[in-house]
């Protein structure tokens, strides 16, 4: 299946308007870090002071406003869509606080995942060569090139929030070069937001957005490698119900994309002393000893009922989770075991470190993870959601069973959700356990 120039929708496209319509600099264009980026980006002058300014002037306001009515309903991705995504075609998985993909080796259940991760990057800002490095790699196998030699893929996703469910779809044109060639933004059966490539010439996407005043659209040129509805607050003014609902609603999905963290702990990088520092847990978790020693200087309270969840996972008493620094000036994370000689964490097995990282990420919040903030919402309007391919990876029944456990009570209280993918012996364990959504993938 070939990739069309537009996202099919009411809305269409016109030609660019003059004046502030104009396209954003390519090259002064700020962006926000999240997992697997490549680490945090200082905006440079230009478009960086433009951000500055909607954040001093209140952005997130117009979702502040819709939370007050509905003040439970925190911006949460509920459906992901892989319409044309590599292996999976037509692919709708509704997702709940605790989700599970299983499925026999090759059923997408990696792919899934690497979806939903890359909307989130998008959300944050990153451009679309850096999201997908290995873009044609996404292009279904038995997709046909259109006339102009085009292929590409499709996936969007619904997040739900205080304004109720809001849609967003992405064409991406992988060859003959990387771009963006069609987003749509809808909620409530209205198009809010509609792009399209009109110019292959140039590098940018006609946009309009609804404006439902004396002007019913706006239209004007976006850059093709970069998401649309993240650049909608600081090309909206705001000043009309129709562009405040058009603000909510991109907002909404940017909250609820951008919370998110992808965790694989790797053992073998874990096992060392690492330098104390700002104690940021790390997308392979190397530095756990890191922040380990902040939570048990910083948090306390969190820090013990790790400590306690560790004693559920690892072999033998633990009594405790001690963090001792060294000569060298390191730091080195132990197992108390009760008067009994301590334990590195160096020495414990694989599935146990990879028990402890996890049970890390359930039990602490974006301020301890290495992950893009949403700085101008209050924490206590996000929630995190937690991807971690392979789950179960080198864990044994009990420590499977124990994670899942306590990803259903901390998702109870809607601050942290979990997106992950497990076998077959998990997956079986989680029909079984209330609270736990299983999508099972066929080959």
């Amino acid at each position: 299946m070939s990739v069309p120039a537009s996202v099919s929708g009411p809305a269409s496209v016109s030609a660019p308007a003059s004046g502030r319509g104009a396209s954003l600099p390519r090259v002064t264009r700020p962006r926000a870090s999240v997992p697997g980026a490549r680490g945090p980006v200082v905006p440079e002058a230009g478009e960086a002071q433009e951000a500055r300014g909607a954040r001093e002037s209140g952005e997130g306001q117009e979702f502040r406003e819709a939370q007050e009515g509905r003040p439970d309903a925190r911006p949460a991705v509920t459906e992901l869509r892989l319409s044309a995504f590599a292996g999976r075609r037509s692919a709708v998985h509704a997702l709940g606080p605790v989700t599970l993909f299983a499925g026999p080796s090759g059923s997408g259940k990696t792919t899934t995942l690497r979806a939903y991760e890359a909307l989130a990057r998008l959300c944050a800002g990153d451009p679309l060569d850096e999201v997908f490095p290995d873009a044609a790699d996404l292009v279904p196998e038995r997709a046909r090139p259109d006339a102009q030699g085009r292929r590409g893929f499709r996936v969007g996703c619904t997040v739900d929030g205080p304004c109720g469910p809001v849609r967003l779809d992405l064409a991406v044109q992988a060859e003959p070069r990387l771009r963006i060639v069609g987003e749509r933004l809808a909620a409530r059966g209205r198009t809010l937001l509609a792009t399209a490539l009109r110019d292959p010439g140039r590098s940018t996407v006609q946009a309009e957005w609804h404006t439902a005043g004396a002007t019913p659209v706006t239209r004007a040129p976006l850059p093709d490698d970069l998401l649309g509805t993240a650049l909608l607050p600081l090309r909206v003014a705001g000043k009309t119900p129709g562009q405040l609902e058009v603000l909510a609603a991109a907002e909404q999905v940017v909250v609820g994309l951008r919370s998110a963290f992808a965790c694989d702990p790797r053992p073998d990088r874990m096992r060392a002393p690492v330098p104390p520092g700002e104690g940021r847990l790390r997308r392979d978790c190397r530095n756990l000893a890191e922040v380990l020693h902040r939570t048990h200087n910083d948090c306390p309270r969190r820090h013990h009922r790790l400590a306690t969840v560790a004693g559920a996972g690892c072999a033998g008493t633990v009594t405790g989770l001690g963090v001792r620094e060294l000569p060298e000036g390191t730091v080195r994370a132990v197992l108390e075991r009760g008067g009994r000689p301590e334990t590195p964490l160096g020495r414990l097995g694989d599935g146990e470190l990879r028990y402890l990282a996890l049970a890390l990420t359930l039990l602490t919040g974006p301020g301890v993870l290495e992950m893009d903030r949403v700085a101008e919402v209050p924490d206590a309007m996000q929630s995190l959601t937690l991807l971690a391919d392979g789950l179960d990876r080198g864990l044994d029944r009990r420590q499977s069973g124990g994670l899942l456990r306590l990803a259903v009570e901390i998702a109870g209280d809607g601050h942290i959700r979990l997106a992950g993918t497990v076998g077959d012996r998990t997956a079986a364990e989680a029909r079984r356990t209330p609270g736990v959504t299983v999508v099972d993938l066929d080959g």
